[in-house]
């Protein structure tokens, strides 16, 4: 059997198969070196992607594409569309899958002045117009601590931020403190939006307010939406930078803040800042205006 199989070989060669499909020899081997081709282009922009994820793990397919798209595409010669990255990151098992947690961290019910909302969800038009503030927790083996956030509405950009082991005022304090002290334009007019928690309408916090002669909104109904970009940065900082898992201690909890915020900051590409990082936006104010008129509290798509 197997030697009339090998008589036979004759008649299945390159030429009879071109032949009987209508193609030439050299069609045939244009089409071998296509498919080689294109396999060597999807090697390296897996490698690529594989090292674009090792600084940012969580990096989704739409700022993958744009990754790629700055030159390193260009550099090699390949054509791929956004489509097609995600074709191939779905192929290899390299989609994101996200998690949404929420722990209360706010008290509204307290004693203390209700400040009326002075941004309705307007958009920011340059850097330093609108700060928002939020708290938000981390897991460590014995207990939960908690980040008080202080994010730029314009730029995105996280000016201040502090890890305490508590909810007291101070930490917020903390936060403030290093956004005032790190201003590149402290001449401008701002406002401070927050939520109605104590930490945010005790008198200390304020006072330091009134002090820095920085005005005073906060969100009248409780909805997230009231203060999204601050619960987006939250978010952010938990799916892409593995803030939500559960770590040794508080000082390795902190180490892992400080490198996310840095590279929130300086590496992140943010589509609401068309596709800069929110450190070159906060300087250089170069966003698209055709993005900034949405809405700067409306839920954001990165």
């Amino acid at each position: 059997m197997i030697a009339e199989l090998r008589g036979t070989r004759k008649y299945y060669s390159i030429a009879n198969l071109c032949w009987v499909n209508g193609y030439t020899r050299q069609a045939w081997y244009n089409h071998l070196k296509s498919v080689q081709l294109h396999f060597l282009e999807e090697y390296i922009v897996l490698e690529k992607i594989q090292q674009i994820r090792k600084e940012l793990p969580k990096t989704g397919c739409v700022k993958l594409h744009k990754e790629l798209n700055n030159g390193f595409l260009q550099a090699h010669g390949i054509t791929m569309g956004r489509d097609a990255v995600f074709d191939l990151v779905r192929a290899h098992g390299l989609l994101i899958k996200t998690k949404k947690k929420w722990v209360y961290t706010t008290n509204s019910f307290h004693r203390y002045k209700i400040h009326p909302d002075l941004v309705q969800r307007r958009p920011a038009i340059q850097a330093e117009e609108i700060w928002v503030s939020d708290i938000t927790y981390l897991r460590t083996e014995s207990c939960f601590v908690y980040l008080s956030l202080v994010t730029d509405a314009y730029s995105r950009k996280i000016v201040g931020y502090h890890l305490a082991s508590d909810l007291k005022t101070i930490g917020c304090i903390k936060a403030l403190k290093q956004a005032l002290k790190d201003r590149k334009y402290p001449s401008r007019p701002l406002i401070h939006h927050s939520d109605r928690g104590t930490q945010y309408c005790c008198d200390d916090y304020v006072t330091l307010l009134k002090d820095s002669h920085i005005q005073i909104s906060m969100t009248q109904t409780g909805s997230p939406y009231d203060n999204a970009i601050a619960e987006r940065v939250n978010g952010i900082l938990k799916m892409e930078f593995d803030l939500e898992k559960t770590f040794k201690n508080m000082a390795q909890a902190k180490t892992q803040v400080d490198l996310a915020a840095y590279k929130y900051n300086n590496i992140r590409l943010h589509a609401s800042c068309n596709f800069q990082t929110p450190e070159n936006t906060h300087l250089l104010e170069n966003v698209n205006p055709k993005i900034k008129k949405v809405a700067i509290f409306a839920p954001i798509v990165t």
